[in-house]
């Protein structure tokens, strides 16, 4: 009677483990509410990895800005690479696909990026959190049950257009021609789309099929889908 009652027990906690299907695009996937340890690590790595590529992209954008400075574009200078600044929030949501990580992976990148010498000062941070809640209101639109293509570039567009908003009241944008404002919102989505979208969905997905995503929500997808696929292929045997 006493073991049978243990092995029910721990059947229950098995259970408790066992994480609730949720709808990711076209496949369904285990997801369990609240953080894993595996999951902070996730964050963190993101986070720190972003930090050197946010970092090297100020040094590329001040490179295009007096570049273009003599004819008379130079504000324009960052607004091409601005999408690479969204891709820590993009990447850590589509890959853990748990509300939150992206703010946090965004503040992380942001943090180290200040500290690595980062010449706009402590207001990155602020930015970080602004750019991370922009990715993230993608996915929020579909109350976080749809992880695909469409909340990135959704979230690309919320990031671009908010973050841009962000930065006409920190840097007086609003002082700018509008010919020049309209390009820069224009090339600051295309980038956000191309970078925090496009690119960011093309390395989650080749990672996942790498098998290196395995633990998170994504490579269980990415698992799911290959076995379907040897499904089929043994039926049309």
């Amino acid at each position: 009677m006493e073991k049978n009652e243990k092995m029910a027990a721990a059947g229950s906690a098995a259970a408790d483990e066992v994480e609730t299907p949720v709808k990711n695009g076209n496949a369904d996937v285990k997801k369990k509410e609240g953080w894993k340890l595996k999951d902070i690590l996730m964050v963190a790595i993101v986070g720190v990895l972003f930090s050197f590529v946010y970092l090297g992209m100020d040094y590329l954008g001040l490179f295009l800005t007096t570049a273009l400075t003599p004819s008379g574009w130079g504000a324009i200078g960052y607004e091409p690479i601005f999408g690479v600044w969204y891709m820590a929030a993009a990447f850590a949501v589509y890959v853990i696909q748990k509300p939150g990580v992206g703010i946090v992976a965004e503040l992380i990148a942001s943090v180290l990026e200040v500290l690595m010498g980062n010449w706009f000062g402590p207001m990155v941070i602020l930015s970080g959190l602004v750019q991370g809640f922009s990715i993230e209101l993608g996915f929020m639109v579909f109350r976080y049950k749809k992880y695909d293509l469409k909340s990135l570039l959704l979230g690309a567009t919320f990031a671009a257009l908010i973050g841009y908003a962000w930065n006409t009241v920190r840097s007086q944008y609003y002082l700018l021609a509008p010919n020049i404002i309209i390009t820069m919102i224009v090339i600051r989505w295309i980038s956000a789309l191309i970078f925090s979208g496009f690119i960011t969905k093309l390395l989650a997905d080749g990672l996942a099929k790498a098998g290196v995503l395995n633990a998170y929500a994504l490579g269980q997808t990415n698992r799911q889908d290959m076995d379907e696929e040897v499904e089929i292929g043994r039926a049309d045997r």
